[in-house]
């Protein structure tokens, strides 16, 4: 299929509007596609925070080039509507008083740390960051991430609050999963992270650190097996140097032992982009750890290519 509906303009994307859901299921209704569950080859693709804050060039924390990555997504899934058996979507979801945001930290002076300022367990133990809450956790947590060679902990800006405009997928996209939930009479499945205020969570599929007896605490097992279940998981979303990484790790360390499973994932390079640091080049760790994952048997792709 080599189509876009109407409703699709690419001068919309990365704006906010209140997307038409009645006329894209409309759309998706006239559009003659057969029911996903008739399937036999089932594909499903997989949307990493596709949201506001990270799309959205006046997005609380915007990835370069994610406005350009969006347009190829929507373009690939409205292409493949026929092919694609089902979307799972994930948005991160904040609370103002998280360990990755000002409020958790304060130096001597009173102050707390600013956006994009990192911080280390040599920090921590020397008493320039303090904890405000959790302090026993929170120097254990900065020490854990080391040790497990994670990401130095990070203060981000605030970013996809919930019950803020940011949180939500960006319009277009939207609509896009709309139209295909529509047209091949598909359910989407869209998945929350990120709620637990003493850890990161990156990856959609498990939090940085664990946090037994937190919804969300441990690895999201069902989940993992559920995508196990489909013949082919295309993955897109932002940011790549982050949420996208972090997930695709969790995958590989998931199925290390199953090598046939690694195979079947299919990473949308073009429709993904790092977040920009002053000082940090994220964008090259990730090739390097990509590159890495493509040895194990993962698929590096352009969505220009044929679908597998």
């Amino acid at each position: 299929m080599n189509y876009l509906p109407d409703f699709y303009h690419p001068a919309k994307v990365g704006t906010l509007y209140i997307p038409d859901t009645p006329g894209v299921i409309e759309a998706g209704r006239r559009a003659g596609l057969p029911p996903a569950d008739e399937d036999e080859h089932r594909i499903i693709l997989l949307l990493v925070d596709p949201q506001v804050d990270f799309i959205h060039t006046d997005g609380s924390l915007s990835v370069p080039g994610a406005v350009q990555d969006t347009c190829r997504t929507i373009e690939w899934l409205l292409n493949h509507s026929g092919e694609i058996t089902t979307i799972a979507t994930s948005m991160d979801s904040h609370i103002p008083t998280q360990i990755f945001y000002p409020p958790w930290w304060v130096n001597e002076a009173g102050q707390h740390p600013d956006p994009f300022t990192p911080i280390t367990s040599q920090d921590v133990n020397a008493g320039y960051w303090k904890p405000v809450f959790e302090a026993q956790w929170s120097l254990r947590y900065v020490n854990t991430l080391e040790t497990q060679a994670k990401k130095e902990l990070m203060i981000w800006p605030y970013h996809t609050m919930l019950g803020t405009p940011g949180h939500a997928i960006t319009p277009a996209l939207y609509e896009a999963i709309v139209y295909h939930s529509s047209a091949r009479q598909s359910r989407p499945l869209f998945l929350t992270k990120g709620m637990i205020p003493k850890t990161e969570h990156y990856s959609l599929l498990e939090p940085e650190v664990k946090v037994p007896g937190e919804p969300q605490g441990e690895l999201n097992v069902p989940f993992l097996e559920m995508l196990a279940s489909y013949d082919e998981v295309y993955i897109a979303g932002q940011a790549k140097s982050h949420c996208v990484l972090e997930t695709v790790t969790s995958v590989v360390r998931y199925f290390n032992s199953q090598p046939e499973q690694l195979t079947k994932w299919h990473i949308l390079s073009d429709c993904m982009s790092s977040v920009a640091h002053p000082e940090i080049d994220f964008d090259a760790m990730a090739d390097r750890m990509f590159a890495l994952y493509a040895e194990r048997g993962l698929q590096l792709l352009r969505s220009t290519d044929p679908i597998a």
